[in-house]
């Protein structure tokens, strides 16, 4: 997941927080896994 799409989870997850995306965790995932991935590109 690149970074721009966690942003739009995130950002959308703080404007409807009783949405389902929000309830699930899902924003903090997107943010989590959007991180991992440009670590591991900054190790390539």
């Amino acid at each position: 997941m690149d970074r721009e799409a966690a942003d739009r989870i995130f950002e959308a997850a703080g404007r409807h927080p009783d949405s389902p995306t929000a309830a699930s965790g899902f924003d903090a995932r997107a943010e989590a896994a959007a991180g991992r991935i440009e670590e591991s590109d900054k190790e390539c």
